[in-house]
């Protein structure tokens, strides 16, 4: 299954000194990603939108409220939660077949069985030919599609991918998109992905939860009913990137832009 619920979230982080005081991160946010459904959450940066994928990952948790993944409450991390991080995180003394076979083994999978599941992942992510080379011999792209077999060889309920994308030049950033709507078609897996990116969110998502400023809220759930592959330039896409646009717009706070003192 892979129905992710996120109900009445919290998250207050204490001050650095007993002086200071405390950070509300997110303000009771609520809302469910449903099974086989992929997601996408949109704000500006420190609208708490990692904080709230490290506590559906189980790498933190919320202060008040709770999320579940098909009606039982997360805690720890788990392998029914896969996460992919912006810097890779792959294991540089590892070849592609053993950062992919990793989690595997971690997981007790038997080692034929493993090897099997590894290769057919990467293929998946188009890099067969490269299972016997290093991070540090492939682009960054390439490392990306490392990453993203890592997490789908352990079979997960759910993928959560905090801006996966963010640090590719602009090329290799489209080229994995268009691989995630595959994989996504592919593979029907539960997927929660956090950007900054409007465009990004309207290519790959059914979904977009728009979050507020500091503290984090739901702001707007938006329905993204168009068929995949999706053009930038199609009439529904940009009426949608423009609502998108002003609802975060509207976000925008006047007091924090500096005054610039006249000539």
């Amino acid at each position: 299954m892979g129905v992710l619920k996120v109900q009445e979230v919290v998250k207050i982080y204490p001050g650095h000194s007993p002086s200071d005081a405390p950070v509300k991160a997110l303000a009771n946010v609520s809302f469910t990603v449903q099974e086989n459904e992929f997601c996408s959450i949109l704000g500006h940066s420190g609208c708490g939108k990692t904080t709230l994928l490290n506590i559906m990952a189980g790498f933190d948790d919320a202060t008040l409220g709770e999320i579940t993944l098909d009606g039982k409450s997360v805690g720890k991390p788990s392998w029914e939660r896969a996460m992919i991080f912006q810097d890779y995180a792959l294991f540089p003394w590892l070849t592609v077949s053993g950062n992919v076979s990793f989690g595997l083994e971690m997981k007790g999978i038997g080692a034929e069985q493993g090897r099997r599941i590894a290769q057919e992942k990467i293929e998946l992510v188009g890099l067969k030919g490269f299972e016997n080379r290093y991070p540090h011999q492939l682009s960054g792209g390439m490392r990306q599609r490392v990453a993203i077999a890592r997490a789908l060889a352990v079979d997960p309920s759910v993928l959560l991918m905090d801006e996966p994308f963010a640090a590719l030049d602009a090329q290799n950033r489209s080229m994995l998109q268009d691989e995630m709507v595959r994989i996504f078609i592919e593979q029907q897996k539960t997927m929660v992905l956090v950007t900054h990116s409007i465009e990004e969110a309207i290519k790959l998502s059914d979904r977009i939860v728009v979050m507020t400023r500091r503290p984090g809220r739901v702001k707007a759930i938006i329905e993204v009913n168009m068929p995949r592959p999706r053009s930038e330039e199609d009439p529904e896409f940009l009426r949608l990137k423009t609502r998108i646009r002003d609802l975060i717009h509207d976000e925008f706070d006047l007091t924090e832009v500096p005054i610039q003192n006249p000539a």
